[in-house]
C-alpha cells in the first residue's frame, strides 16, 4: 500500500527501507539492471519495508541480494515504470493497486508468472486470473483520518460520511492528495464516484472545494506535514485535522510512540473508505527473471505476509496469515468499504482524473 511508514521510527525498529539512490541490503556485486543473476531489483513506491531478519533469511535461502529502488508515490512510480518498460529499472515492480492496475496491464508492464502459493491468496483479492501477470500482496482501505484531540478540544463531533465533509462545521479542515499523482488521492476520488455515481461526483467535489479542501501532491506531504494528528504533522506544525490516509494509519501512531498510548490519537471516518489491493509483477524485459520469480514467491510466503502489518501497515492477502494484536486492535479493516469493478475503473479513470484536475486544481 502507499506510503504509510514513518521512516525515522521504522529505522529505529530495524526495518529495511531502501531508497531510490540504489542502496542494497548487502554488499552489492551488481544490479538487476545489468544482468547480475545474484542481485534481484525490486522497484517500488516509497513505503516498502521489511524486517531485516526476514529479508536476510530469504537472501540466504535464495542466494540472491535484494536491491530496492523507491520511485515516489504509487501513481508516479507506476507512470515511470510504464515509460521505462522497454528498459526497466529492475526485475519486479511492487505497489500497483486496483486503481491503476489496468494502466499497467494495458501497457504491457508485466510478463506472466504464477507465483508459488498463489492458490493461498483469498479469491476476493485475485486479479488477471488467466494471465497471471500480477500477484496480490496486500490490502487496505483508503479512508479519511481525524485528529481526536482537535475535535475533543472543540467539542465537535468528527465527520462520519462523505456528506459530512461538505458541511460548514468542517470547512478548511481536510487535506487530500492529488488524484493524478497519488494512489490514496485517486482512491478517494474513486470512493466519491462510487458514492455519488457518474453524474454526482463532480458536484460533490465542487462543494468540497468550496468547503476549503486542500490538495497536495503526495501522501507524505498530506499525512506527515499537513495533518495535525500525526507525529510528523505535529512536528511540522500541520493544521489540518482531517486527512485522506488509511484505516491502518492509527496503529502507526501507537506502535511508534514512546510510551505507547492505550488508544490511538487518530481515528477513521468509516463512511469514507475505499478498498485498495496492491500487486507485484515480473517486469517485462527483466534482466533477472528467475530472481524476480523467487522474489514474487517470497512476497506471498507466510513469513513475509505476517511481517507486513507492522512494517508497511497493511493486511495480508493469503489464508492463514496472522495479524498482530496491536495492529488489529487499532487498525481494523473497514466493515463496508466502497469498491468498484476494475473494468469500470479502467473505462473511466483517466476521464475522471482529467475532469477532477480541471475542477479542483483550476
Amino acid at each position: 500500500m502507499n506510503t504509510k511508514t514513518l521512516v525515522a521510527a521504522a529505522v529505529g525498529l530495524g526495518l529495511v527501507t531502501l531508497s531510490a539512490c540504489g542502496s542494497s541490503s548487502g554488499s552489492s556485486s551488481g544490479s538487476g539492471g545489468d544482468g547480475d543473476s545474484k542481485t534481484v531489483t525490486l522497484v517500488s513506491h516509497n513505503s516498502w519495508a521489511v524486517s531485516k531478519d526476514v529479508l536476510a533469511d530469504f537472501e540466504k535461502q535464495s542466494g540472491l541480494q535484494v536491491k530496492v529502488l523507491e520511485d515516489g508515490d504509487a501513481g508516479a512510480a507506476v507512470n515511470k515504470a510504464v515509460l521505462t518498460k522497454d528498459n526497466p529499472q529492475g526485475d519486479v515492480f511492487f505497489g500497483v493497486d486496483n486503481t491503476l492496475l489496468s494502466r499497467a496491464l494495458d501497457n504491457g508492464l508485466f510478463q506472466p508468472y504464477e507465483a508459488k502459493g498463489a492458490d493461498t491468496v483469498r479469491a476476493a483479492y485475485r486479479a488477471d486470473a488467466t494471465g497471471h501477470r500480477v500477484t496480490p500482496v496486500d490490502t487496505g482501505d483508503i479512508c479519511v483520518n481525524y485528529d481526536k484531540a482537535y475535535f475533543s478540544e472543540r467539542d465537535l463531533a468528527p465527520p462520519r460520511t462523505f456528506d459530512d465533509l461538505i458541511e460548514p462545521a468542517y470547512k478548511d479542515l481536510l487535506v487530500t492528495e492529488n488524484a493524478s499523482t497519488s494512489s490514496p488521492g485517486l482512491g478517494f476520488l474513486l470512493g466519491t464516484a462510487a458514492q455519488y455515481g457518474d453524474d454526482g461526483w463532480q458536484d460533490y467535489w465542487k462543494k468540497l472545494t468550496d468547503n476549503g479542501v486542500k490538495v497536495v501532491d503526495s501522501w507524505e506531504s498530506a499525512y506527515n506535514e499537513e495533518f495535525s494528528g500525526s507525529a510528523g504533522g505535529k512536528k511540522a506544525g500541520g493544521d489540518r485535522p482531517l486527512v485522506v490516509s488509511y484505516a491502518s494509519s492509527p496503529p502507526v501512531e501507537v506502535v511508534y510512540a514512546d510510551p505507547q498510548p492505550k488508544t490511538a490519537p487518530t481515528g477513521v471516518v468509516d463512511g469514507t473508505c475505499f478498498r485498495q489491493i496492491e500487486y507485484a509483477g515480473l517486469l517485462s524485459n527483466a534482466e533477472n527473471a528467475e530472481g524476480g520469480k523467487a522474489l514474487l514467491d517470497f512476497l506471498i510466503g507466510k513469513r513475509f505476509q505476517e511481517d507486513m502489518p507492522l512494517n508497511m501497515f497493511v493486511y495480508p492477502v493469503v489464508e492463514g496469515a496472522r495479524v498482530p494484536e496491536v495492529f488489529a486492535q487499532h487498525g481494523p479493516q473497514a466493515k463496508d468499504p466502497a469498491t468498484m469493478d476494475p473494468a469500470k475503473i479502467a473505462d473511466h479513470r483517466d476521464d475522471w482524473v482529467k475532469a477532477w484536475t480541471s475542477l479542483v486544481l483550476r
